[in-house]
């Protein structure tokens, strides 16, 4: 066995031993980098402990980098790796502590690194878990079409209200301009109602109650657009987590001899 196609069970796979402990290794760290970019908000401990935490976020700063390049050299098509979900969030696990010598403050992005924790499914097996998350990500991608003519309605509802709202109202109510109208029309549509402006007269209390009622149904429909799409995912077939050899991608049905991302020829 070649040592990329050894590193690559050992990186890319759960099935092994080595591929376990390298998942479990990994994890912890994850946990452990997370932790320390908390506690590194808290002023007396980082006053404290300042210098340590600075050598312990660069130290899971240098692992992650290393690791991430390695998965690259490793798998057979490396731009497909980087553009996937897993390879844009492994990249983000690291690169916040670079731009941190640029610019001050981005170091605690590092908390995304708590993304990376999706791993653990593929780690357990937890098959049936990894269906679902599939079902539902198959679910908002067949609506997603819907859901942006739904926005697109919604947008334009809003800035129809919000003007009516400025004009009815006016500077003497806090409808200071247009897009403060918006602004209002979004918060009372949504059923937030932050209450920092409301309007003032008959008129426009109307058009607000009207407003508010038209909210509660548009809540519903994306619910029903999504919901609709998830019983049809729901057909779909089971996944493994096997991983392509070349793409690194997984949720492969279960009897899948090829990648449906790729075409490369999955493990026997």
């Amino acid at each position: 066995m070649t040592l990329k196609k050894k590193l690559h069970e050992i990186i890319f796979e759960a099935e092994t031993p080595e591929g376990k402990a390298f998942d479990i290794v990994l994890i912890i760290l994850i946990i452990s980098s997370v932790i320390c970019v908390i506690i590194d908000s808290v002023e007396p401990i980082s006053t404290n402990y300042k210098t340590y935490l600075y050598i312990l976020e660069w130290f899971f700063t240098i692992v992650f980098t290393i690791e991430y390049f390695l998965r690259l050299w490793i798998i057979e098509k490396p731009l497909k790796y980087a553009k996937s979900f897993y390879g844009i969030i492994d990249f983000l696990s690291f690169v916040p502590s670079y731009l941190s010598l640029l610019f001050t403050g981005t170091h605690y992005l590092i908390v995304l690194r708590t993304l990376r924790l999706l791993r653990i499914f593929r780690l357990f097996k937890l098959i049936q878990y990894v269906k679902e998350s599939n079902i539902i990500l198959i679910a908002l991608k067949e609506s997603r079409y819907k859901v942006f003519v739904f926005l697109f309605a919604i947008l334009n509802i809003v800035i129809v209200i919000g003007t009516l709202m400025y004009v009815i109202e006016g500077e003497q109510n806090g409808f200071t301009s247009i897009p403060k109208g918006i602004y209002w029309a979004i918060v009372t549509i949504t059923t937030v109602g932050y209450g920092d402006i409301s309007p003032k007269t008959p008129l426009g209390q109307f058009l607000s109650s009207a407003i508010m009622i038209l909210g509660y149904a548009i809540i519903a429909v994306p619910t029903g657009i999504v919901t609709h799409e998830l019983s049809k995912a729901y057909n779909k077939k089971s996944v493994s987590t096997e991983n392509c050899p070349s793409c690194g991608r997984d949720g492969h049905d279960t009897d899948a001899l090829y990648c449906k991302y790729c075409g490369a020829k999955l493990n026997e």
